[in-house]
């Protein structure tokens, strides 16, 4: 299989498009009319740039309106079908997709367009040029692909066959098994897009809503699955019309696009018996088995007050680095170390954004497994110099150019509390009753939160959850969790919009955030607030009114509510079980802590209390405008 991106897909001129594509590791592109109508190179010229960045030009698109035209518009379809082919010539590509028509004029009739791409093959046989013809999925007359797969079948050239397009097959929900019956030698080009559903005008969707595979709900794998039961392999190539994307970075946007490929290929590759045996193989998704731990980059008075609010939350020091300014802090399975190191990457994290979350461990099946992975799928890797006895734990760069580790137990990286930290001798741990870590809440600009959803979900066996709103009192935060199948591991990635909000603000003071808060699970929360209570720990305060308003909503009893409002504890409940929360106050501006528990099957993340969770933190932050330092 060779991947393939059109240029429309991605922002930028076309030498920033070509440059993005060819370093994100496409094989080629398709060439989009308009964009190259707006290049000011010539045909041969642009040819030329294309295979020096070491990309094919998979195929030339669109030519449009072509089929069903009668008298002069016919005639005309196929002087501008010959323009086309000299061009094609010019660039040095032998491909060209045909839209189904549009054209107010054009007359339906399987056999009347058979007969028009029966004579466009002759005459795309002198160029030595292949045609492929697509359903569009508002055309109109042909909009699904098996009418299409039968006018190229009546046609019977050897130059005329099958553009499949994911979008236009799935978004007028054609079950895609009907691909299975298609020849894989009359199969010309295969193109993928995904998109939320939505329901709306088809080509509106189309033109504005598509996203990569991984990043929407469309079943793209069913799709692929039923390409590769055919035998085809040949391209595979994106075609993504995004308003979102449009506003994006070139080369992050090529990377997430081959990202996309690689993990839906594979996945095809394991699913569908005998699909692509050639293609390379690389490790299943990685199991997550949880949180190792979180690394804060502090210093100073910021280290000292991080150090209280976790001694007043029953964490104790478990022991000090050998050889370097770090410390580890721990209570039962959570593990947060405090980083106060004056060079490397800690430094550099402090130095730029203040006291923060610089790095995260993760607990997989096979660090070695999930480093090959990522590799595959176009991640950064991160490394520093080890110094004398520490282990080297193969890591990636993650959200706001953050760190993540992996540490398994098969591979011994898992020893590394023992070997690195020494025991510390601060007396017994205070204890409040936290057992892991529940969620980690990841901030970022909501442009960039399909990549970062495409991210965990092609590398990690984990699913995202429907995105869904966050009202801040200053804007509106999107938010969607991503979690693995049992629960061990779940991050919520929250898209800001705007630095008014409470997670515009954390995103702007930090240059680019990463954690914004780390959430506790709580074998008993009532016992965990009072035991905290006595280490001199401060919840974020609620108002009366919320505990009023609980009262209306919820059959909970007097004395419940009073331990609730005793505590600042949250609540809420569903179908499933019933959740509590309450939060430390905001530090280091704008990190903050949460404790939770979840009873009988609650799987969400209490979204109705955040409106009041934010407000409350509002109240205790800076007056708007007054800068942090």
């Amino acid at each position: 299989m060779k991947t393939s991106i059109a240029t429309v897909s991605i922002p930028g001129t076309l030498r920033e498009r070509l440059a993005a594509i060819a370093k994100a590791g496409f094989d080629g592109i398709e060439i989009f009319e308009q964009d190259f109508i707006a290049d000011e190179g010539s045909a041969s010229d642009i040819g030329a740039m294309i295979r020096d960045h070491g990309l094919e030009i998979s195929l030339f698109q669109p030519f449009r309106d072509f089929e069903g035209l009668t008298g002069e518009l016919r005639r005309r379809a196929f002087d501008r079908a010959r323009h086309k082919f000299d061009l094609m010539a010019e660039l040095g590509t032998n491909r060209i997709l045909v839209c189904s028509s549009c054209h107010p004029q054009a007359l339906g009739g399987i056999d009347r367009a058979a007969d028009d791409f029966a004579e466009l093959g002759a005459i795309a046989a002198d160029y030595g040029i292949q045609v492929g013809f697509e359903a569009l999925a508002w055309g109109r007359h042909v909009n699904d692909h098996r009418d299409a797969w039968e006018i190229v079948r009546r046609a019977d050239h050897p130059n005329v066959g099958l553009i499949l397009d994911s979008f236009h097959t799935l978004a007028r929900r054609i079950e895609p098994n009907t691909i299975r019956r298609i020849p894989a030698d009359k199969i010309t080009f295969v193109q993928l897009a995904d998109a939320p559903l939505i329901e709306m005008d088809l080509l509106y969707w189309s033109r504005h809503f598509r996203n990569m595979p991984g990043e929407g709900d469309l079943p793209v794998t069913d799709f692929l699955r039923a390409v590769a039961a055919t035998g085809y392999d040949d391209w595979l190539s994106l075609e993504i019309f995004n308003d979102q994307f449009r506003g994006g970075r070139p080369e992050g946007l090529a990377r997430d696009g081959h990202r996309s490929l690689v993990a839906a290929m594979d996945d095809v590759r394991r699913l569908e018996p005998g699909a692509w045996p050639n293609l390379p193989e690389i490790p299943t998704r990685v199991a997550v088995q949880g949180v190792e731990f979180v690394e804060f980059a502090t210093r100073g008075a910021e280290a000292e007050t991080l150090r209280d609010l976790l001694r007043s939350m029953g964490f104790a020091e478990a022991g000090r680095h050998v050889s370097k300014a770090v410390t580890l802090w721990q209570q039962a399975d959570i593990r947060i170390v405090l980083n106060e190191e004056t060079t490397g990457f800690a430094d550099h994290a402090y130095t730029a954004s203040g006291t923060g979350i610089c790095d995260v461990g993760l607990s997989v099946a096979s660090a070695e497994a999930t480093t090959e992975r990522a590799i595959a799928l176009g991640a950064d890797l991160f490394h520093q110099p080890v110094g004398p006895g520490e282990f080297d734990i193969p890591a990636i760069r993650s959200v706001g150019g953050s760190v993540l580790h992996f540490i398994d137990e098969t591979s011994g990286l898992s020893a590394v509390w023992s070997v690195e930290f020494r025991g510390s001798d601060k007396g017994p741990a205070p204890d409040a009753a936290l057992r892991r870590i529940d969620h980690l809440a990841e901030t970022m600009s909501y442009d960039e939160m399909l990549s970062w959803s495409l991210f965990y979900t092609s590398l990690f066996d984990m699913q995202p959850s429907a995105m869904t709103d966050v009202i801040d009192p200053d804007g509106l935060v999107r938010s969607q969790a991503i979690r693995t199948p049992d629960g061990a591991a779940r991050i919520t990635l929250n898209g800001a919009e705007t630095h008014r909000t409470l997670a515009g603000s954390f995103l702007a003071e930090s240059f680019g955030g990463a954690v914004q808060h780390v959430a506790f699970t709580s074998d008993d929360i009532f016992a965990s607030a009072r035991r905290m209570a006595d280490l001199g720990f401060r919840p974020l305060p609620m108002t009366d009114n919320y505990y009023r308003d609980l009262a209306a909503r919820f059959d909970l009893g007097a004395e419940a509510l009073q331990a609730l409002q005793a505590h600042d504890i949250l609540y809420d409940e569903d179908a499933r079980g019933r959740f509590y929360q309450f939060y430390s106050r905001p530090f280091g501006g704008g990190l903050f802590f949460e404790v939770v528990q979840r009873l009988d099957g609650y799987d969400g993340y209490g979204a109705p209390n955040a409106p009041f969770r934010i407000a409350a933190q509002k109240r205790l932050m800076r007056a708007k405008g007054v800068p942090r330092r």
